[in-house]
């Protein structure tokens, strides 16, 4: 017992000496309850042994639920025996209670009925080492020397035998703790963030929203992949995360470890270790934990969403080998069967009829070569004639032969392959190089679904027959058989698992390689439809179908290519694939089938035919453009041109994966140019119009990514495309149509020209309209919008009078990075509006942009600061809300040690703005600011020149500021400024030398590094400005000498 209660007993992390809530403490306890219970019946006589010291703990017995084998007295209970020094064996004071021998502990647990587990864990947690006070502390090294045991007393006797006793109940004790891991595993740091990845993913999703929000506690990962702090790591713990679900009050905090996952108390107020003291069971995952705790999210989650038991996890888990520890995993007398056999025979799954499901090999895998011994297992054939069986090279059968012999189709006989053996691809580690715009699925990622007892449909048997047949078929035969298969729902996953088990993905693949057009076409429809499934398309991949496939491309059948070219599109859904298409010269041959369509050279059914290659090879080439290196294949393949040609067909299904693709490449430059150069703009803004939503959305897409460019946004004015674009914001239920238009908006709306434009359409009415009840993608488009119109003055007085302050205020408390620093941009524009400024102060909307200065992402922080300096500018007692803000000043201060030059700029300008209040100068004086403005002088960004010359000036204004900083070193660096071309620095920089110039040493450093010269030539600017500071910094060193001159000659 000791040794199980300090090692594998799961103890509170939090500090408290508690047990936690967990399945293996529960198994744990269930075996010490029966070791107890049973112990004064099994063993008198030890049982009769007092303890060297009481346990003690508060009980839920009462005086009432006592035998008369006790002594009561009123509330006090005594036990009737005692020990040699007259204090009774048992003794209850509610709720202290006192109990010195085991048989008392026996008869209690008796007593308690239905609370016994209460009472031992209580007992546990107020006695962490029971074993010390039953026998003393030096009882784990107690032995019997030889010729010992006959001079051993009565009493030592009954110790030695009780300490075997409890030695035994250790060991059972271990072996359970093992047995729990190894069914169990013990999840991983990579383990747990592929899973948040998962849930991340079921964010802001519009109607089918899963969850609110999904982020971790602690952006610091260590180099062991934990975020929880090294002294919770002891404890197993791995991160902490605050997951906001639809329906779930409060917030759910969720800690992740090694054992499983479950909920804390919270982060709320003062944080210390009782914030993460276990309330809840440890479940095995997430998204089981979710499942109890949210009920929208168990009935919005689905299978394809998000996978239950994804096999990642599983390749994390640490598992103990049962056989490897030497210990058996049976529990106390009581307790007959053995769990891991029962385990192993609910694996075994029969068919009807008695017969067992028999995987076959691979004969593309056995072909190359690369068959595991681990994939051989025994074939037996089904019908009458039987065939032989697959041995191992030694003669022994695959020892995972027992485990896959089970007819159940979430399993597959490829999946050893995939795992035993990895084929290297000449394109070297530059081929991993991938689009960031790939969220679909990654690399490696094979689904892994829970096991089901539940009986298999009719069609799963029936289509592993026909496959069968398909084996041993000859031409005709072969073709009535996949002619057969085509009649089967292929759509549905047991159709498709049913192809793949029965190694029906081998055969369709073969069938490609053969001259007969007929078994390639039926072979390739069948992949077709069922590469949907992501398990099969993995398969097809390990197969090598894909090169297949992209051979195909070269045939003069343009039925066979249009097919191969569809089910490239189908199977190019993961970034292995979309590399191997191109390794192959896929993307060539794709490109040049979008040359099938001739400028009216052929008419009729002809041309139909063209067209239909044309857009199967558009499909194909969008699928594989989610990669960086396809894309710039198809550019070099000559495939922009091609896709220009399509943008022009009046069919529809042939413009959605044209512009699909060219939408996708738009994240490219070099696309992005020649879109503008081919004439494609007009033809996008022309198809806004379309009645087909998804074209309108692809055509926003594109128009999105390439309103990057100043041109662009001009074209889309010129062509007339701003107007449809507003027209499509009244399509609110299409949330990606939705989130496509604000995009395309946001970026023209870069143009104060089209700005004048979105005003006469009424445009900012409608954006304001969509503050609300909106997906995060479509926020981030509708705010980053609104603060590129708030740059005009006009248009503040329409987001006000349209409600749209508060909505803009209330965004600034969300977690997505990009829609903050979009809201703080807009924010920091309606600031500068006094009337705006003034609803903004009342909705506290100023301390809401402090606090973001503590957001660890540069650009929220900087885009914060931006916005702050409109609202001091603007507030009515600015100096006064500036100082209400505890702390603040002293965390403005500290962004100057920031490595990110935007932040250093914004808060250069924010400290220049609080600076002129002189009660705020003088704290942040003596917070350090001016050894830290100096620190910064040496930059070379003419932006950040501008804004730190400005608080320079501000600060020299307090105290002995001006001589701190000449001792700083900052006049040299400030005289260089003036070589700039940029006029706002030499404005700003003016200014901060009239102000140091204001003490005498400072005079003579400035005139020792030829200061005069280009402030006498500022003189003559047309800035009023940079002329009065330029003069008054020359007319103070002119002074300091003519001063001097007098001081020397009288």
């Amino acid at each position: 017992m000791g040794v199980a209660l300090s090692r594998a007993v799961q103890w509170d992390s939090s500090g408290a000496d508690k047990l936690e809530n967990t399945p293996l403490n529960k198994a744990m306890l269930s075996e010490i309850l029966l070791f107890t219970e049973e112990f004064g019946a099994r063993h008198p006589q030890e049982a009769k042994l007092v303890f060297r010291e009481p346990l003690q703990w508060k009980t839920s017995l009462e005086a009432s639920d006592f035998k008369t084998e006790y002594d009561i007295s009123g509330e006090s209970v005594m036990s009737q025996e005692s020990d040699k020094e007259g204090r009774p064996l048992l003794h209850l004071t509610p709720p202290d209670i006192t109990v010195y021998t085991f048989q008392h502990l026996s008869n209690l647990l008796q007593l308690t009925e239905d609370k016994k587990m209460k009472e031992v864990q209580a007992c546990l947690d107020a006695n962490r080492d029971p074993l010390k006070k039953i026998l003393g502390s030096n009882s784990a090294t107690v032995h019997l020397d030889e010729g010992e045991e006959d001079e051993l007393s009565g009493e030592k006797e009954l110790e030695m035998k009780l300490l075997n006793n409890l030695k035994e109940l250790d060991t059972k004790l271990l072996n359970i703790a093992v047995g729990q891991i190894t069914r169990e595993g013990r999840l991983s740091p990579a383990a747990v963030d592929g899973e948040v990845d998962q849930l991340k993913s079921l964010c802001g999703t519009g109607e089918s929203l899963v969850l609110k929000s999904v982020r971790y506690t602690s952006d610091y990962v260590f180099s062991n992949g934990c975020r929880s702090p090294p002294w919770r790591q002891m404890d197993g713990e791995i991160c902490s995360l605050i997951i906001e679900t639809c329906d779930t009050e409060p917030t759910l905090f969720i800690t992740c470890s090694t054992t499983g996952v479950f909920l804390h108390e919270g982060l709320i107020g003062d944080v210390d270790e009782n914030s993460y003291k276990t309330k809840s069971d440890v479940y095995q995952d997430l998204v089981t934990l979710l499942k109890n705790k949210s009920p929208h999210f168990a009935k919005t989650i689905s299978e394809q969403a998000i996978q239950e038991v994804p096999s990642e996890k599983f390749q994390h888990m640490e598992t103990v080998d049962e056989q490897e520890t030497g210990q058996t995993l049976r529990s106390y007398d009581r307790r007959e069967k053995n769990v891991h056999e029962k385990a192993k025979q609910q694996l075994v799954q029969e068919k009807p009829g008695g017969r067992m499901k028999k995987f076959e090999p691979s004969l593309k895998w056995k072909n190359l070569g690369l068959t595991s011994s681990y994939d051989k297992v025994e074939v037996k054939k089904a019908g009458r004639s039987g065939e032989g069986k697959n041995i191992l090279p030694h003669g022994t059968k695959s020892p995972a032969s027992d485990s896959k012999k089970r007819a159940n189709f979430s399993e597959t006989s490829l999946q050893g392959c995939r795992s035993s053996q990895k084929i290297k691809t000449p394109g070297g580690a530059d081929d991993f190089i991938e689009s960031s715009s790939e969220g679909e699925e990654d690399e490696e990622q094979p689904d892994r679904r829970a096991e089901t007892t539940t009986d298999l449909p009719n069609e799963y048997w029936q289509i592993q027959k026909l496959v069968k047949y398909l084996k041993g078929a000859n031409q005709t035969a072969t073709v009535i058989v996949l002619c057969s298969l085509r009649d089967f729902n292929l759509v549905q996953e047991t159709c498709q698992l049913a192809i793949r088990d029965v190694g029906g993905l081998e055969v369709l693949i073969n069938l490609l390689d053969t001259e007969e057009i007929r078994c390639k076409i039926g072979s390739l429809k069948i992949l077709k439809e069922v590469c949907c499934n992501s398990q099969i398309r993995r398969a097809i991949v390990d197969l090598g179908g894909l090169q297949t496939m992209v051979s195909i491309l070269d045939s003069s059948d343009k039925e066979l290519k249009c097919l191969a070219a569809e089910t490239i599109a189908n199977v190019a859904k993961f970034r292995r694939a979309r590399r191997m298409v191109r390794q192959h010269g896929g993307i060539k041959r794709l490109v040049e089938l979008l040359n099938c369509v001739p400028d009216g050279a052929s008419v009729g059914a002809e041309r139909e035919r063209d067209m239909e290659v044309a857009r199967c090879g558009a499909l194909a080439l969008w699928s594989c453009s989610k990669s960086t290196r396809n894309k710039e294949a198809i550019r070099r393949a000559g495939g922009i041109p091609l896709l220009a040609r399509l943008l022009r067909s009046p069919q529809k299904n042939m413009l959605i994966p044209a512009v699909g693709t060219l939408q996708e490449c738009a994240s490219e430059r070099s696309y992005r140019i020649a879109i503008q150069t081919e004439g494609m703009i007009k033809d996008l803004v022309k198809n806004l119009s379309s009645d087909n939503q998804e074209l309108q959305m692809h055509c926003a897409s594109a128009i999105f990514k390439c309103a990057e460019d100043k041109q662009t946004r001009d074209l889309v004015r010129q062509y007339n495309g701003l107007k449809p674009l507003v027209m499509l914001l009244n399509e609110a239920e299409n949330k990606q149509l939705l989130a496509a238009t604000t995009g395309a908006i946001w970026k023209c709306s870069i143009s104060m020209e089209n700005v004048a434009k979105f005003q006469e359409y009424k445009a900012l009415e409608t954006l304001v309209g969509l503050l609300k009840d909106q997906p995060e993608e479509v926020l981030v488009n509708v705010v980053g919008a609104l603060g590129e119109c708030a740059q005009i003055p006009e248009n503040l007085a329409t987001i006000r009078k349209c409600g749209g302050i508060q909505p803009l205020v209330n965004l600034l408390i969300g977690t997505n990075q990009a829609l903050l620093v979009n809201v703080t941009r807009a924010v920091g524009a309606c600031a500068t509006h006094p009337e705006n400024m003034t609803i903004i102060d009342g909705l506290d909307g100023v301390r809401l942009l402090w606090s973001l200065l503590k957001n660890p992402n540069p650009e929220v922080q900087a885009s914060a600061a931006w916005a702050i300096c409109p609202c001091i500018e603007n507030a009515k007692d600015a100096g006064e809300m500036v100082r209400s803000f505890v702390g603040g000043l002293e965390l403005i201060v500290k962004l100057l040690k920031s490595p990110n030059k935007d932040v250093l700029a914004s808060v250069c300008a924010a400290i220049a703005k609080i600076a002129k209040d002189v009660e705020n100068l003088a704290v942040i004086t003596d917070h350090g600011v001016v050894p830290m403005l100096a620190s910064l002088t040496n930059t070379v960004d003419d932006k950040l020149r501008r804004y730190l010359a400005e608080a320079i000036a501000r600060c020299c204004t307090w105290g002995s500021n001006c001589v701190s900083f000449g001792d700083a070193g900052v006049v040299a660096p400030l005289v260089r400024y003036l070589r700039s071309k940029d006029p706002l620095v030499h404005q700003s920089t003016a200014r901060a030398l009239f102000e140091l110039s204001k003490d005498p040493r400072n005079c003579i450093t400035m005139h020792e590094h030829g200061v005069v010269k280009p402030l006498v030539d500022m003189i003559g600017s047309t800035d009023e400005v940079l002329q009065e500071a330029a003069a008054s910094c020359v007319a103070n060193i002119r002074h300091l000498a003519l001063v001097y001159d007098k001081a020397r000659y009288g």
